[in-house]
């Protein structure tokens, strides 16, 4: 064998012996119930979504052709970016082909020290998306962790570096996608203003959930101009892409400096219109959600029932946190030969000694799948 692919049998050897080895799950099949999904209100299907999606290919083709600063920009781009800079209360939006392109792309860019003239002080959450992390270390900038979700602990490092004059950036998601709990964005503001930082929070898993008509938890929080949020059409909403929501300067910004959108082909025109049809059902969606996070509260107290550990969850993902990735995947194809689809997490995604199952709740589950789902569990 060449050298060179050598190194990487070897690499995935010892992955495979550590119980961390990825292999792409089968085709799911007929009869299943799928609680390793996103689609967390159920719109990944609906025949509305299909129908905005063929309507928008009729008028503006399959793809989108180029980037958006050659060939790709339709009125499309413009009128959903104006219609979710409109609901999430910010002067501008931006529109990307994927959640993780999204922040990678943004962050490095809103690292840049040669823009910022120094490196930036990057205060943030420990356990912080994979793509946030990529954003970073795209940009060279070193992240100063604080304790997840510990804000006394942020508020220590910023009066920390008080007198230092370099710029200043927090990183956070609000809804924590592996372990379902919640960041308190208006504090988390209140304390970037005070400090004169950016903010930057990832709504992905809190959009279409959160939020007085489903536009994620900084829909109630008058949103500072020095405030970048960023979010995903790939989960709730049933589609794919991502988007941020920013000043019209950070905006303007960002179309000349992420990477990540000047190089990239636009959004396809099929996913646009679906995702904007989905947009626009998202605030006559409360009944749904309401009945999604109260049966999330009641999988959990059934969990501590059974003396499952499902961790800090207060949202619709709900991890059961065994422990070791052997045990893990065992779990994972015990449930799996019985009809039940979940997802299993193991380092890095996670840190050492909590692997777990992650289930994602969606409002198309039935009270008989709950059912189906807690019996499943009692054998693990």
């Amino acid at each position: 064998m060449n050298d060179l692919l050598r190194h990487y049998a070897e690499a995935l050897e010892a992955l495979d012996a550590q119980g961390l080895l990825r292999r792409l799950p089968p085709s799911p099949l007929g009869g299943a119930v799928d609680f390793s999904s996103n689609d967390y209100l159920g719109l990944a299907r609906r025949p509305k979504l299909v129908e905005a999606a063929a309507e928008a290919g009729r008028l503006y083709g399959v793809g989108a052709t180029g980037s958006r600063l050659l060939s790709g920009n339709t009125p499309l781009h413009e009128a959903f970016e104006a219609r979710i800079a409109t609901d999430k209360g910010s002067e501008a939006a931006l529109v990307f082909a994927s959640g993780y392109q999204t922040n990678a792309a943004c962050i490095a860019a809103l690292l840049d020290k040669t823009v910022l003239g120094a490196e930036p002080l990057v205060f943030a959450d420990r356990l912080n998306h994979a793509s946030m992390h990529l954003g970073c270390a795209l940009a060279g900038a070193r992240q100063l962790r604080y304790r997840h979700l510990d804000l006394e602990h942020l508020k220590v490092l910023l009066e920390q570096y008080e007198d230092s004059p370099l710029p200043r950036v927090i990183l956070t998601e609000s809804v924590f996608g592996m372990d379902g709990d919640q960041a308190d964005v208006a504090a988390l503001q209140s304390l970037a203003v005070r400090h004169g930082a950016l903010l930057y929070v990832d709504e992905a898993h809190a959009t279409g959930v959160f939020g007085p008509r489903g536009y994620g938890l900084c829909e109630a929080v008058g949103l500072a101009p020095s405030t970048v949020v960023m979010g995903t059409l790939s989960k709730a909403l049933g589609v794919s892409g991502g988007y941020i929501a920013c000043s019209r300067l950070v905006r303007d910004y960002l179309v000349n400096k992420a990477g990540g959108f000047v190089f990239s082909t636009a959004p396809s025109p099929l996913v646009l219109g679906a995702a904007l049809k989905a947009w626009e059902m998202l605030p006559h969606m409360g009944a749904e959600r309401t009945a999604l996070l109260d049966r999330a509260q009641s999988l959990r107290v059934a969990l501590r029932g059974m003396g499952l550990d499902h961790g800090a969850s207060t949202t619709h993902i709900v991890p059961v946190i065994l422990g070791s990735p052997e045990r893990t995947m065992a779990a994972k194809q015990t449930l799996a030969n019985h009809g039940i689809l979940v997802s299993a997490v193991r380092p890095p995604t996670v840190p050492q000694g909590s692997s777990r199952l992650r289930l994602g709740l969606s409002a198309a589950h039935t009270d008989q799948d709950m059912a189906r789902l807690l019996a499943e569990l009692a054998r693990v």
